[in-house]
């Protein structure tokens, strides 16, 4: 259906009929995003023609690339901080020496991909849902539609791959700069030779660590998508909508992102 009319629902008048709107549409709004994801994923038949491989590419440059300054010093000040907090308290029985491990094996887990998911959707999930939903307000999806292109496959598919492929590697990248952060830091603040701090750093970090949080990069990066997405199709109400939309993406990728993150770690760690 092209057009799009805000939908109206009659107010409540108790307490438990709030509570079971609010539940009824928080499930249907799950499930357009499992179809939106799903719909996304079957349309992944057409990335080797050219033009979605060069929508590809440039979608990686601007989830990436662009993306790179804001991460660096995000990366650096996170792993300084790990490093600063985590030496003041080992400082007090003489182990400060072994602040390389815990700086490492908390990026690795949590903090690489947990920082990188939060950037990228407050940067590029916000902007994902802005554009999507000006295209909506504008007819511009309903223009898509009457050419019988298909809006998912045209739009969705590039960015889903682009963010799957570009997170992980931010990730690590972000992980690097946090050790080499904290790694200033013990050798500036804490006394900690860089040697002695590279050597614990790699000593009890695995690959199980980096496997762990490099399936969390891709799944927040899935989610961050998903959800701008969606949000951007659903917008209504003209330019008022379009930031409501933008605020709601956002904040719902920040609670899959903490939710989902916490999940993984359960599940490999405990």
């Amino acid at each position: 259906m092209i057009t799009r009319e805000p939908e109206f629902f009659p107010e409540s008048r108790n307490f438990v009929g709030r509570f079971g709107r609010s539940s009824v549409l928080a499930l249907r709004e799950t499930g357009r995003a499992v179809l939106l994801f799903l719909s996304a994923v079957a349309a992944m038949r057409t990335i080797f023609k050219k033009r979605a491989r060069r929508e590809i590419v440039t979608q990686m440059f601007v989830f990436g690339i662009k993306s790179l300054g804001v991460i660096t010093v995000v990366a650096l000040f996170t792993g300084m901080i790990l490093a600063l907090q985590t030496g003041i308290e080992l400082r007090k029985f003489n182990q400060e020496v072994n602040i390389g491990t815990a700086v490492m094996v908390s990026m690795l887990r949590e903090m690489g991909p947990f920082m990188t998911g939060l950037i990228l959707a407050a940067c590029v999930g916000s902007a994902i849902a802005a554009q999507i939903g000006t295209m909506v307000v504008s007819e511009e999806i309903a223009a898509l539609e009457i050419m019988s292109i298909d809006p998912v496959r045209f739009l969705v598919m590039p960015r889903l791959v682009a963010m799957a492929v570009m997170t992980p590697l931010l990730a690590f990248y972000t992980c690097m700069m946090g050790v080499i952060g904290g790694g200033i830091v013990g050798e500036t603040q804490l006394g900690v030779a860089w040697s002695a701090y590279i050597e614990n750093a790699t000593r009890y970090a695995d690959l199980k660590d980096l496997g762990v949080g490099m399936f969390k990069a891709v799944l927040f990066g899935i989610i961050i998508t998903i959800v701008a997405c969606h949000q951007g199709f659903a917008t209504t109400q003209g330019a008022v909508g379009v930031g409501y939309a933008t605020r709601k993406a956002v904040i719902a990728a920040f609670l899959m992102i903490l939710i989902v993150g916490y999940f993984v770690t359960r599940l490999f760690y405990v």
